[in-house]
């Protein structure tokens, strides 16, 4: 086995700059969580409302993706194939963010609902154009197997503050003090999200090193080339999928990332009219301490535990393991949603956290090794591709999630203009958020059981692409 070269170390620096990236591509999808239960508890959306607004414009991200994976691999430029398209995705994200949320209720349910659902359409548009290069670019900046994980797991730190950050909009939105009404601070808040994240999206584009590709043999970005070249796009997606330990990797992020997805709006909901009856003032901060607390157990305790086990034990066990862990979180809020103690839901937040907490620091490290076997098996480097997949299958189930979490709410008979809740409809919630993601975990983890690229493994592979270079230079 080989030992780790230093020369292959990322400095701090790099290491911060592209997780201010990941702050911003994280923060947009919090704060958009946040804001959509204003669409429903605020401007009366109905559920098929909600599940479209969250379907649509995702899978018209999801068919994106990989169209911006083969320019991003195959840009010649001076600043290299992807920072150019970093900074013009952040600055389309933020401005239509901003624009999105100007939303007033006298302006009707029918046309608040056709003018959000098209603006999200450019704002998605602009997420594929950061958010795929982005990737690309974490994918990129080591070759060492270990070193992969400290990147993402640095990235994912730094990330995970708007998950902490977040939550505390809701406080903002629902103070009389702050704002008249939530749709009022939603406007006003939107905007300040959308230039700060722009300003934090564009970090990774100014400051990430890249050489330049202009002397590359890529193949020509011309209009009439990218039309003609769209089977080839789809092609090489089919290609990667068959990558049996890529697909392992995608089908059981699929199932935990949108099993989650799918329920994550219920926890304000369960807070509200489980725990205090609908009373909105009274449940105060209590919404907001679910989100912000998980995510700050997050931050200081699962994702440093979860990169440091991972180089004891693997990172598919590291994976198994802290996915079992977050399986107990989800039974334990099934019974620690208790009326009159609030308080209690706080002692399942540490095992619940390590679900999602733990995902994306393992799979983007392990997709980087899947992206080395396929560089030895067909001797092309394809972050862009491969990246746009992985999050093709993340954003086309966030757009399942969002459609099914429509679809819940109106199959436990949830009305959103309705003072109080049937207690019906709140056990129907509570046993969705508990049970789904318990499945999808479950699935997920017999799913990854046999997954094959090891440390060794991934060593070997390294060390023969390294041999075949040496050779053909």
């Amino acid at each position: 086995m080989r030992k780790h070269n230093t020369k292959e170390r990322v400095s701090l620096g790099q290491k911060i700059a592209f997780g201010v990236g990941m702050l911003a591509n994280q923060m947009f999808p919090a704060v958009m969580g946040i804001f959509m239960v204003v669409l429903v508890q605020d401007l009366g959306f109905p559920g098929w409302m909600w599940g479209i607004i969250f379907f649509l414009p995702r899978i018209f991200d999801s068919i994106t993706d990989p169209i911006m994976g083969f320019i991003s691999d195959n840009t010649k430029s001076k600043w290299g194939r992807r920072r150019q398209y970093v900074f013009i995705g952040a600055l389309i994200m933020g401005v239509s963010f901003s624009i999105m949320w100007q939303l007033y209720r006298e302006n009707g349910l029918d046309y608040n609902f056709t003018y959000f659902l098209l603006w999200s359409f450019v704002f998605y548009l602009g997420l594929t154009i950061f958010s795929v290069p982005y990737v690309a670019m974490g994918y990129e900046m080591s070759n060492d197997f270990h070193e992969r994980t400290d990147i993402m797991a640095v990235a994912q730190w730094i990330g995970q503050w708007a998950w902490v950050i977040a939550p505390w909009f809701w406080v903002i939105m629902y103070d009389k003090g702050w704002f008249e009404s939530a749709d009022v601070a939603t406007r006003s808040l939107a905007i300040w999200v959308g230039v700060i994240c722009m300003i934090f999206a564009m970090v990774p584009a100014i400051f990430l090193k890249s050489k330049s590709t202009i002397n590359e043999n890529y193949e020509p970005l011309t209009i009439k080339n990218i039309g003609g070249s769209l089977k080839e796009i789809f092609q090489g997606f089919k290609e990667a999928f068959k990558s049996v330990p890529f697909r392992k990797l995608c089908i059981a992020t699929f199932l935990i990332f949108n099993a989650f997805n799918t329920i994550a709006a219920f926890s304000f909901f369960i807070v509200v009219y489980h725990l205090f009856h609908g009373d909105t003032s009274a449940a105060g901060v209590w919404p907001t301490l679910f989100g912000s607390i998980g995510a700050l157990v997050t931050t200081f305790i699962v994702i440093p535990v979860v990169a440091r086990i991972s180089k004891k034990i693997g990172k598919k066990k590291a994976f198994v393991l802290s996915q079992g862990i977050s399986i107990v979180g989800y039974i334990l809020l099934w019974f620690l949603f208790i009326p009159g103690k609030p308080y209690m839901f706080i002692f399942a937040l540490p095992f619940f956290s390590f679900g999602i907490g733990s995902l994306f620091t393992l799979m983007m490290s392990m997709t980087a090794d899947v992206i080395d076997l396929d560089e030895l098996n067909t001797g092309k480097r394809r972050e862009g591709v491969f990246g746009a997949i992985y999050w093709w299958m993340v954003k086309f189930g966030f757009a399942i999630a969002g459609l099914l979490s429509g679809a819940i709410m109106t199959l436990v008979g949830f009305d959103p203009n309705a003072v109080s809740q049937t207690e019906e409809a709140i056990t129907g919630l509570r046993l969705f958020y508990s049970g789904l993601p318990i499945l999808g975990t479950v699935l997920a983890m017999y799913i990854m059981r046999n997954y094959s690229i090891t440390e060794e493994r991934a060593n070997e592979i390294r060390f023969a692409i390294e041999q075949r270079n040496k050779v053909n230079t």
